[in-house]
């Protein structure tokens, strides 16, 4: 029976200082007990000496520090799991909030898992279909890899997340795919949303979901994430299902990593984060990936918007240096009516070569993508330079790339958040809107490549 202390000796804000305790260890799981016989589940966050400062999962209304006591449990946080958790929702703490039944665990987890060894990890080489045309031609996700999306506020990331959640698939063979999606600091309608849009497209079926509202405790949307990464490392390493894990939004998460730091009264680091918030999102992004011997693979797309659409604020900054990659968002885009507005030059997937070509998409595959970042940068060029001396200033093969530019985003980037286009498609819209070039101006394709599709598709 674990010992009970009444021993309170202040409650501030989240936290609680317990004196006296004995044997306690960090990240333990404690249980407050009021006067009422209410029960509040707390952490301990730091042990010094006799003393045990813990965190409060709910508020600290009605803690009375004379008539409450705190026991402490001996685990750590930890998640029951069971395929069962397929087509479930789930709170930020891994209760179930769908009014369906507990999950019975065929196992139990520790929540902050085991780092995988660097030298057991395999390399991520195989294509993910995502559907959408943006990234699966020119910044394409690989199986096993970090490609995080920046948002801006206001963009429509939630429907693109939704988006590649139902639409994601691995090809070819016969192999179970699986999505975790995680929601941290969103609103009821946002969650809402979420569930109706898996549920209406049958994707649920296929889905774990947890979801983590606005006004729950902070300490919870801290834990949501690696209550969902514990899930998908169940699914993928013990069950072998290839997982596609989507978190948003991790802008949240650090938010709520400042707001515990501060009331422990930490030294803050850049912008007020705490100093070692690059080793926490490390804690969470590295995760994913494939084991060698293992069947399963975690794919990763975490979601952030960008504070003040600043790609040098902190939480995307440390997030470009451990991901493999980023799409990214664009405002300007957006208010064109370009759905997804995914601005295609400046995002990058660092893997993308690897799981491209022959066998794992089209032999031509790679020729095209780079010959439509070519011809489309070149395009922006000629539209930017039309602004500044007018129409009459460009050449006429300028006009011809303004007007490619502008038929690539109607066409190719926009294809609104209910299309899902296969590799084919995408490649043959990619020929398609190249044949607006003449052939002597598409240096990046080989003659092979153009006999075979350059005005042919």
């Amino acid at each position: 029976m674990p010992k009970e202390y009444r021993t309170i000796q202040e409650v501030a804000g989240p936290l609680m200082l317990v004196r006296d305790v004995e044997g306690v260890a960090y990240n333990e799981l404690g249980e407050i007990e009021l006067e009422n016989g209410e029960k509040r589940r707390c952490r301990v966050l730091e042990v010094n000496g006799s003393n045990a400062l813990v965190q409060l999962f709910e508020n600290s209304t009605g803690i009375n520090l004379e008539n409450s006591t705190v026991r402490f449990t001996g685990r750590q946080m930890e998640l029951g799991l069971s395929l069962d958790m397929l087509g479930r929702v789930f709170d930020g703490l891994g209760r179930p909030i769908d009014g369906g039944p507990e999950i019975i665990p065929e196992k139990r987890a520790d929540v902050n898992g085991v780092p995988i060894n660097p030298a057991a990890r395999s390399y991520p080489q195989e294509f993910i279909q995502t559907g959408v045309s943006a990234i699966d031609g020119l910044n394409t996700l690989v199986r096993g890899q970090k490609l995080p999306i920046f948002s801006m506020s206001g963009l429509p990331h939630a429907n693109l997340a939704a988006q590649i959640a139902r639409q994601a698939k691995v090809r070819g063979n016969d192999e179970q795919f699986a999505v975790v999606f995680a929601a941290m600091g969103i609103t009821f309608e946002e969650s809402d949303y979420f569930v109706q849009s898996f549920r209406s497209t049958g994707a649920l079926e296929r889905t774990v979901m947890f979801s983590n509202l606005a006004n729950d405790p902070a300490i919870e949307r801290i834990a949501t994430p690696k209550m969902a990464l514990t899930a998908a490392e169940y699914l993928a390493f013990d069950k072998g299902m290839h997982v596609l894990v989507i978190l948003t939004d991790i802008t949240n998460y650090a938010d709520a990593l400042r707001e515990v730091s501060a009331a422990r009264k930490e030294v803050p680091g850049r912008r007020g984060y705490p100093g070692y918030m690059y080793t926490d999102l490390a804690s969470i992004y590295e995760r994913a990936g494939r084991q060698k011997g293992k069947e399963g693979s975690i794919t990763m797309i975490p979601i952030l918007t960008m504070p003040e659409d600043d790609k040098t604020h902190p939480i995307p900054d440390l997030t470009g240096y451990i991901t493999e990659g980023q799409i990214i968002l664009d405002r300007e885009l957006y208010r064109k009516g370009i759905n997804p507005p995914i601005n295609v030059l400046p995002s990058l997937s660092r893997l993308k070569d690897k799981g491209i070509g022959e066998g794992k998409t089209r032999a031509d595959h790679s020729n095209t993508m780079n010959q439509l970042f070519s011809a489309y940068a070149r395009g922006k060029d000629a539209k930017e330079l039309m602004v500044v001396l007018g129409e009459a200033a460009l050449t006429e093969m300028d006009k011809l790339y303004a007007k490619f530019a502008d038929e690539f985003e109607k066409i190719y980037v926009s294809q609104g958040f209910n299309t899902d286009r296969d590799i084919e498609e995408t490649l043959d819209i990619g020929w398609r809107l190249l044949s607006i070039l003449p052939r002597s101006e598409l240096k990046r394709i080989s003659d092979e490549f153009l006999d075979r599709y350059y005005g042919k598709v």
